[in-house]
């Protein structure tokens, strides 16, 4: 069911930060600059660097920099693979049998 435990946990570091998450949120309408982020999520840009890079390190997003900006956009590989490992643990959960160890 799991390829790798070590690249699911840090997924899932990934998305348990509210900031984390609206950066998500926001990069699903396109391609967005990191000064534009920085505008719209009311970030430190130095606090914005950690969340972007987390969100990197976990390969949910990439950058691509363009002259003196970084534009940043998600993965959509990395987004069917979590995709994939929820629906791996549904279906593997839907098929089994709940039973008791005292039985």
């Amino acid at each position: 069911m799991l390829k790798n435990r070590k690249a699911t946990a840090r997924w899932f570091h990934a998305f348990a930060d509210e900031t984390r998450l609206a950066i998500i949120e926001r990069l699903t309408r396109g391609e967005q600059c990191v000064c534009e982020l920085t505008d719209i999520l009311e970030a430190g840009q130095s606090r914005l660097s950690f969340h972007l890079k987390t969100l990197k390190d976990a390969g949910i997003v990439t950058d691509r920099p363009e002259g003196r900006w970084v534009y940043y956009s998600l993965s959509p590989k990395i987004l069917g693979e979590v995709e994939e490992y929820i629906r791996s643990v549904k279906e593997s959960h839907r098929d089994r049998k709940v039973t008791s160890c005292c039985e």
